[in-house]
């Protein structure tokens, strides 16, 4: 007969499991209390990724086989203990989100079927100014890991060029993520604007195999740079997230010197574990760590008065931005211009991806 529930303790704070033998990883046989498990085991590491950071939660409750759906609000009842921090959509709405502060919490959204973490880039403190910079290398179709491998390297390269510290870690899926800590003085779109600058910087210099390029008909056989994820209310898994993939691969952080030889199917919810008992957190250096953004800001403002570069699209459910240019596919415009075409202006629709918060798609408006 299946066990009804258990319960953890978890910094000293008892965590209900309910059927913690339910199997959510099938070819892997890894049970919700195996999952739970697994985060308690690297709970320094993955506290670091979401510590007093908004989170979405993309609940999972018969396993990655089973109906996923996202919930902004954290559902009650809940433990009197459970933190939560309320923020505001591109919409206007608002939601109380799960903020963990302590592993507990982590254990807790398993028990909801959360198998990854997906946390905003700003503090319960500061919501409006966020203290990460996020870059996500979302190779298309065809690509393998060691054309991500480049570009990140390059990105790598122009990030120490102008004195900013990126600490990588694998998807989880197909892609690399490098978080650079920044100072809490900038909003959102100065983020964005940072990050768009980064892109564009990497794709002049390999553009080949990089690009910024937010239509799919334009990016050819590349890495995405993905300027976007720096968006309000915009997610990435965070570090030690486990994703739901069928051998349960992690979004596990690694050092620079690990680039050329890092595989993402070795550093599954079986395997990370061993590996932070021995080499600790890579991405542990991030504490103290908050770079300043005014030199990717700088090169921003180059784009703009010396090469012309406009703003970039957003993603679809933002209101038209200044500066942005009009918010249709390139071949639809081309058509509509097109002598006897005409017809309404296509909305707007992102990049489908592998590598963060979207491969399961943009998070639902609040």
């Amino acid at each position: 007969m299946p066990t009804e529930h258990t319960v953890l303790e978890v910094d000293g704070r008892p965590v209900r499991l309910s059927r913690p033998d339910k199997v959510f990883f099938p070819e892997m046989g890894v049970t919700k209390l195996e999952l739970a498990r697994y985060y308690i085991s690297v709970g320094e590491g993955a506290l670091r990724g979401v510590l007093r950071r908004p989170t979405v939660m993309k609940r999972f409750p018969d396993g990655i086989t089973g109906e996923v759906f996202f919930q902004k609000r954290a559902p009650s009842p809940r433990p009197d203990w459970l933190h939560t921090a309320t923020v505001t959509f591109p919409s206007g709405r608002s939601a109380e989100e799960l903020c963990p502060l302590d592993v507990a919490h982590i254990v807790w959204a398993v028990n909801l079927g959360c198998i990854d973490l997906n946390p905003w880039a700003v503090r319960d403190d500061d919501l409006e100014h966020p203290d990460e910079l996020r870059i996500d290398l979302d190779p298309m179709p065809g690509l393998g890991f060691d054309d991500v491998r480049l570009v990140a390297a390059r990105t790598h390269e122009v990030l120490s060029e102008l004195g900013l510290t990126g600490f990588p870690k694998t998807s989880g899926s197909r892609g690399i993520h490098i978080n650079v800590p920044v100072q809490r003085r900038w909003g959102f779109t100065e983020v964005r604007t940072a990050a768009l600058a980064l892109a564009r910087e990497v794709e002049r210099r390999e553009p080949a195999l990089a690009t910024s390029k937010w239509w799919k008909e334009e990016r050819g056989m590349r890495v995405l740079l993905d300027y976007n994820q720096n968006a309000r209310d915009r997610t990435v898994a965070s570090a030690y997230s486990v994703r739901p993939v069928p051998n349960a691969r992690v979004s596990a952080p690694f050092s620079w010197d690990e680039l050329a030889s890092v595989e993402p199917d070795e550093l599954t919810v079986r395997t990370v574990p061993g590996r932070f008992a021995r080499l600790g957190d890579p991405a542990a250096g991030a504490d103290g760590t908050a770079c300043s953004l005014e030199p990717l800001l700088e090169l921003a403002r180059r784009d703009v008065e010396e090469r012309g570069l406009a703003d970039a699209p957003w993603p679809p459910h933002f209101a038209k931005e200044p500066g942005e240019p009009r918010r249709v596919r390139p071949s639809a415009a081309r058509a509509r211009h097109a002598p006897g075409a005409g017809g309404p202006e296509l909305p707007g629709a992102g990049p489908g991806s592998d590598g963060g918060s979207r491969s399961h798609g943009p998070a639902p408006q609040g």
